[in-house]
């Protein structure tokens, strides 16, 4: 039986970020994907320009039909922006008693801005991410759950046991943000690890935090620990940013497909 992995995300019309990178992700990474829509969004590559988010009966009844039918291995979840979007997936993570759960908890955008209300950002760590084996906060999402400011790899190091003693799942801080060379910090029940990326002068990166959670659910779903999850994901990412995709006119996505081969 080939393993199954759900992502519970946002649509992007242009292909490269939310539902449609983690569908191509998972998929290239072995697993069968499924998928529960929180909102759909017209985006490009130069933004985005309307949402309409989905509603919490009906992304109930997403979750139950694929829970029911096709249950996952491992569920990645994305950007959700209301409290109670985020309640309802709480309350069917719990009821459906899910595992191998990666939060990619989307809060803070690059540039600092927030993304999702207070409401919204106290749901989600009082419910979902205390539910999760792993989360991937980039530096500013690290930030705004610690409340601090992290200005070195020590301070990761630092924030990132605090994060795990404060909400009990593994916590893996992205690096980048001008900190350090693409190297990512992991805490877990197991300790400390680092993982240690080079930096691709590549500006096309739309999408690299869902590609890189979902391709950590798809190694959970396939039997992999935690630790070797992650190195094989980052791996993964590093291939579709290095082959150099270059579509659209703005900030452009990756080829999740870097590695595919054979007749079709």
């Amino acid at each position: 039986m080939k393993k199954t992995a759900l992502t519970i995300a946002g649509s992007d019309s242009g292909g490269g970020a939310g539902i449609q990178a983690d569908i191509k992700t998972m998929t290239v990474n072995g697993v069968f994907a499924t998928s529960a829509i929180t909102a759909l969004t017209a985006q490009n590559t130069t933004g985005v320009s309307a949402i309409m988010e989905a509603s919490p009966e009906f992304l109930r009844s997403q979750l139950d039909a694929v829970f029911t039918d096709i249950y996952p291995d491992a569920i990645k979840i994305g950007m959700v922006s209301s409290s109670k979007l985020i309640e309802t997936i709480a309350d069917a993570l719990i009821f459906y008693q899910a595992k191998n759960i990666v939060i990619d908890p989307v809060m803070v955008a690059t540039s600092g801005a927030k993304l999702i209300d207070d409401e919204a950002v106290k749901t989600l760590c009082l419910r979902l991410i205390p539910l999760a084996k792993v989360i991937t906060p980039n530096i500013p999402e690290a930030e705004a759950l610690v409340g601090k400011t992290i200005s070195s790899p020590e301070e990761m190091e630092l924030f990132a046991k605090e994060i795990f003693d404060t909400y009990g799942c593994a916590v893996l801080i992205k690096g980048g943000h001008q900190l350090n060379d693409a190297n990512d910090y992991l805490f877990s029940e197991a300790g400390g690890q680092w993982f240690f990326g080079k930096r691709i002068d590549n500006h096309n990166t739309h999408g690299t935090g869902c590609t890189l959670s979902s391709a950590i659910a798809a190694n959970l779903a396939k039997g992999k620990d935690l630790p070797s999850s992650v190195e094989s994901a980052k791996r993964y990412l590093s291939g579709a940013l290095g082959a150099m995709l270059n579509l659209g006119k703005g900030d452009g996505p990756i080829d999740h497909g870097f590695d595919l081969h054979g007749e079709y």
